[in-house]
């Protein structure tokens, strides 16, 4: 039975992550034991850490039963309105991508799946279609504010207007321009994140809670129990995920929890903040940048190996510590982008 709308707020939140939680906590041993009887187990680089090498045949594909704890949760608690139809199908999308990327790898019994520029192109194709249905659906502004200042920019100013059949259809080419950068690249970065045990699962939960405080201070309760969700399914997970981990999510749950936190920056039109709320995800994906930069200008690495988190490794860190420490810096830059969010909306 769900709450009647918005009675009772911050405890539907709070119900919320915790039913994600049990729910994700108590069905995951059936699906570990499901994974282990079909042989759908990790496939591990070779030219990555050695220490990594034990984790071959860990189960995999953990991302499924995330995203469909997290659909069913806030299902069972709030009917879908317009903003979180969006978030919600952003999410879908991206981890029905990641499967496919979880897939190939299982089938062809590699660590590499999908090639980079297919990835790339079902991404731009996810958020031209997100972007529409923002725009004409919910009716999204195009509009991009600018943290600390009364400044937008506004990127739907040379919109197409097409009219198909009876249908009017805006269409902000810049905008989803920027879109596309903003789901890939978020996408992409949280993919990168997952590379250590619970990692991602923890940095993800994070910034989700970010995103559940400034939904909530807009007045979209649907889209704060949709992060709240992710969250607390998040924290379930990290039991089995915590190292050494019972199971991973694979692609699936890292490209779609990464579609999932760049739908709730573009819903809660907070998009140039996430820049420091999942600031964790940029210096990831940055550290990838510069080692391939520098390597190819000048044969020499800048980091031990990359993504970073790998390079603290080979420094003789061990998982959890960089894993713990990674939370800590997550923590701080979603508490920055927060605060950022409350002065620049004062």
């Amino acid at each position: 039975m769900r709450f009647p709308a918005d009675r009772f707020p911050t405890y539907q939140i709070f119900l919320t992550a915790v039913l994600a939680l049990v729910v994700i906590a108590a069905l995951a041993p059936f699906w570990i034991r499901l994974l282990k009887s079909r042989g759908i187990g990790q496939n591990v680089r070779v030219d990555g850490p050695q220490g990594h090498l034990l984790k071959e045949g860990t189960p995999t594909m953990g991302g499924v039963l995330i995203l469909s704890t997290v659909v069913l949760t806030f299902l069972l608690m709030r009917r879908v309105d317009k903003l979180t139809a969006i978030a919600m199908a952003t999410m879908i999308a991206c981890g029905l991508l990641g499967l496919l990327d979880d897939a190939s790898k299982v089938l062809r019994e590699r660590s590499l799946g999908l090639e980079a520029r297919h990835k790339l192109l079902m991404l731009g194709g996810i958020s031209i279609a997100v972007g529409l249905m923002a725009v004409n659906y919910s009716g999204l502004s195009t509009d991009v504010a600018v943290p600390l200042t009364k400044l937008s920019l506004p990127m739907g100013r040379f919109a197409w207007h097409l009219k198909l059949g009876g249908l009017a259809l805006i269409v902000p080419w810049i905008y989803l321009i920027f879109l596309y950068i903003l789901v890939a690249g978020t996408a992409n970065t949280v993919n990168l994140t997952d590379g250590l045990d619970g990692l991602a699962a923890g940095t993800v939960t994070i910034v989700m809670l970010a995103y559940a405080g400034i939904a909530f201070r807009q007045g979209h309760l649907g889209l704060a129990l949709f992060a709240a969700a992710i969250g607390g399914a998040c924290i379930g997970f990290l039991w089995y995920n915590s190292y050494p981990a019972d199971i991973f999510m694979g692609d699936t749950g890292a490209i779609g929890l990464g579609g999932a936190v760049a739908a709730m920056a573009m819903v809660t039109k907070t998009e140039l903040l996430l820049v420091v709320i999942g600031g964790i995800y940029v210096i990831e994906g940055l550290s990838v940048i510069i080692q391939i930069l520098v390597f190819r200008l000048t044969g020499k690495r800048v980091f031990k190996m990359a993504p970073i988190h790998h390079h603290f490794e080979m420094l003789g860190w061990s998982e959890t510590k960089v894993m713990i420490r990674f939370w800590i810096v997550t923590g701080v830059l979603a508490g920055a982008g927060f605060a950022l969010y409350f002065i620049s909306a004062k």
